[in-house]
């Protein structure tokens, strides 16, 4: 079994062409998620300060909150800082697509999601957990986001 590879990604555009590699080449799974997963994942995620984010439950929302306006928004800017994820971490059940489906149109639809962000000069909606982001911020933990998922998969004879 392949290991999984360590990324880093200086733009998102660079996330989208190690997807659209992995898309060509092919891929060992060393994590729970293919390629259209990661990449409808990482979509959503690009979306939801644009758009807005999933209603949270009641009972988390005081969770939420708490975390908020204590210790979470450090938390952001220390995995930022480090430049890597945890694994394991709970997300959004409906931000993760179900497994085996096509990768093309996901991949199509990761790359069309960076353009959207990287062309969008609005206000960005707060996240429930680490509260205002600016532009930056978001960008450098959507490139440590992507390259987290994208990691655990290792394009073949790689």
């Amino acid at each position: 079994m392949a290991d999984r590879r360590t990324l880093k990604f200086d733009t998102l555009a660079d996330a989208v062409r190690d997807a659209e590699n992995l898309l060509v080449t092919g891929y060992d799974k060393v994590g729970n998620w293919d390629l259209a997963q990661c990449c409808g994942h990482l979509r959503h995620w690009l979306s939801y300060p644009l758009d807005g984010y999933p209603r949270s439950p009641l009972l988390f929302r005081p969770l939420f909150w708490v975390m908020r306006n204590t210790f979470a928004p450090r938390m952001f800017r220390k995995a930022i800082t480090k430049g890597d994820a945890k694994a394991g971490m709970p997300t959004i059940p409906a931000s993760v697509p179900t497994s085996g489906q096509d990768s093309a149109p996901a991949v199509a639809a990761l790359r069309d999601a960076v353009e959207r962000w990287q062309a969008h000069t609005g206000p960005l909606h707060p996240s429930p957990l680490f509260g205002r982001l600016s532009k930056d911020e978001w960008t450098a933990g959507h490139r440590m986001h992507a390259a987290h998922h994208l990691s655990f998969l290792v394009p073949k004879g790689g």
